[in-house]
């Protein structure tokens, strides 16, 4: 999910009453609900689509959620020492507790694997252990229900302290309907993908991808024949029978290519929905069927101009 996400998230498991524990409560939540998304450093050192195959991955897995919280608590709780030595503390900030700062952000640092899980993106939540990808398609990366609903919940539990009022009950309520939300969109993800499997026997994969703003909608995505991807743009609107095959020219990429070069090998590791296409040069271009999008393309696709592609047959009516 988006930074925004989990910032709240952190947040509210301070409202609903975690923060009053320890000293530096909310950096703890707050940084260690977003800490896992350290991976983003890899673009200062990878090239081209090589991200795709190293995020959500090592800093994302078991070892990560132990040790990322207790870095952060160990700087967090150095940080508090060093104001005090130069007497730049502030009065009204309660003790600091080194247990308290490393559970803090051991909570909120699970938050963040959990909520990524959710989306067609996928994870690696086993690594190093396991390189495997596990997908939610739950909900869209960016829910802005679940902004308005947690923005709204932590604003309003802030400003029921401020006064003196009950204000853990708040958090805490946000919470439970957010998981009765996130509940909600995989049962619907559940039953899409299931009723377009059975409307569409042939398909040998399918994926029900919520669509943003209406995150009660799916775009569903289903592999017919032979390397073709079709898809239903809203299961809402549309006869889940009648997919419409991606407008590309398919073709089969040689198993041969694999190994050709780091970009190639990082693509085909992260990819979910390959499709293989024809350039008008005849060159080829890789992209990934959940992410169609010409907005997406430049990120989501990689060129191979020096490899062959032999055209497949066309689907079947």
């Amino acid at each position: 999910m988006d930074n925004l996400t989990h910032s709240l998230v952190g947040a509210l498991i301070g409202q609903t009453g975690l923060k009053r524990k320890t000293g530096l409560n909310i950096p703890a939540l707050i940084i260690g609900a977003n800490l896992p998304d350290v991976d983003a450093a890899c673009f200062f050192w990878l090239e081209g689509v090589e991200h795709l195959g190293f995020r959500r991955g090592i800093t994302h897995g078991p070892p990560a959620w132990l040790l990322l919280p207790l870095v952060l608590a160990g700087m967090l709780w150095g940080f508090d020492r060093w104001q005090a030595k130069r007497g730049k503390r502030p009065e009204g900030r309660v003790p600091v507790h080194f247990g308290w700062l490393y559970l803090l952000g051991f909570i909120a640092c699970l938050t963040h694997p959990a909520l990524d899980w959710l989306n067609v993106y996928g994870i690696r939540l086993l690594e190093p252990f396991s390189s495997q990808w596990f997908y939610g398609d739950t909900l869209f990366i960016i829910d802005v229900w679940l902004w308005g609903l947690m923005g709204f919940a932590t604003w309003w539990s802030l400003r029921q302290e401020k006064r003196g009022e009950t204000w853990r009950k708040t958090g805490r309520q946000a919470l439970a309907l957010a998981l009765v939300y996130i509940g909600v969109n995989g049962a619907i993800s559940t039953y899409v993908a299931s009723s377009a499997q059975a409307a569409n026997p042939q398909a040998t994969q399918v994926i029900a991808s919520p669509l943003p703003v209406t995150s009660w909608d799916r775009e569903v995505l289903l592999k017919v024949d032979y390397g073709y991807w079709a898809h239903v743009e809203s299961s809402a609107r549309q006869d889940l029978a009648r997919p419409n095959k991606i407008s590309v020219s398919p073709c089969r990429l040689s198993t041969a290519t694999a190994g050709a070069n780091s970009q190639l090998d990082a693509f085909l590791f992260w990819s979910r929905a390959l499709i293989a296409e024809r350039a008008e040069d005849g060159s080829v271009i890789l992209r990934d069927a959940r992410f169609y999008d010409p907005r997406a393309r430049d990120r989501f696709s990689l060129a191979l101009p020096d490899v062959e592609c032999e055209p497949l047959a066309p689907p079947s009516p």
